[in-house]
């Protein structure tokens, strides 16, 4: 069933699956619609087709092809504002954004804030809705590939210092705010976040009921903050339990700095 283009709705996030793993995100109101990181244009146009829809804006995090690479196909249908990160090299940005501005989105009652969240990339952003914003809807962010459910981004261009700035700004939103993060990497994040802090419950909750939404191939994102500052290594890496797991596999000295932990836990997740 498709929206009538009639009359403008609240504000709805579809979740769009993309390639092996990636999720876009599609923010309409039944009439208008911005996209968030378009990798691919095909489900793009077909979700735009199917609810009835008039894209209005792109909004980008960061520069890598799976995030922007439908892009100019999109543009060349609809040529409309593209916004995104002013130091990450994106070509087609006509409106550059960094560290507190805050922008309303074409066609859509949304504004929203910028948050610049470096370590995946150097310049990636990410968008913040608060509460205070709006009248009615809920908290939510857009991080790109910085903050996984139950995990981070590798740290492709930035440095573990950049990244654990990038992810406390991200762990002191509201703790009810929706996590859009763009991949589905949660079972193995959490199988991770099991063998590095085995003893938190919560961790062992979480993977069961991720483990029973995949298994009806239904996505574990969006997860919320609260969720996340209580499962996440990521966000946890100064614990106990955690730095008694690095140091026990030999990863990190005893007495070692905590950004040299966060840094140990990385590089041990890219080889998990």
């Amino acid at each position: 069933m498709t929206n009538s283009p009639s009359k403008a709705q609240d504000l709805t996030v579809l979740t769009i699956p993309a390639f092996n793993d990636n999720y876009l995100w599609l923010i309409h109101d039944g009439v208008h619609a911005a996209v968030v990181d378009p990798g691919d244009a095909r489900p793009i146009r077909d979700a735009l087709a199917a609810n009835g829809l008039t894209l209005t804006a792109i909004l980008l995090t960061h520069h890598h092809a799976d995030h922007i690479g439908g892009v100019p196909a999109l543009l060349a249908e609809a040529p409309v504002p593209v916004y995104g990160p002013r130091h990450d090299g994106i070509a087609e940005v006509t409106h550059p954004l960094d560290e507190g501005d805050r922008m309303r989105v074409p066609g859509l009652d949304l504004e929203l804030e910028v948050l610049a969240v470096p370590g995946h990339t150097r310049g990636h952003i990410a968008y913040v809705r608060r509460k205070g914003d709006a009248a009615e809807g809920a908290n939510w962010v857009f991080c790109g590939d910085t903050l996984f459910a139950g995990g981070c981004g590798r740290l492709f261009e930035g440095t573990p210092e950049q990244m654990t700035a990038s992810l406390a700004k991200l762990a002191a939103l509201p703790d009810d705010t929706l996590v859009y993060c763009a991949h589905e990497y949660t079972i193995a994040n959490l199988r991770f976040a099991q063998a590095v802090e085995p003893d938190n419950q919560a961790v062992a909750l979480r993977m069961r009921d991720a483990s029973e939404r995949r298994g009806t191939r239904l996505p574990t994102v969006p997860s919320t903050i609260g969720l996340e500052r209580g499962t996440n290594p990521f966000l946890r890496y100064t614990e106990p339990g955690i730095v008694h797991s690095l140091v026990t596999a030999g990863r990190l000295p005893a007495g070692a700095p905590p950004v040299q932990a966060f840094a140990a836990l990385r590089e041990w997740k890219n080889v998990f």
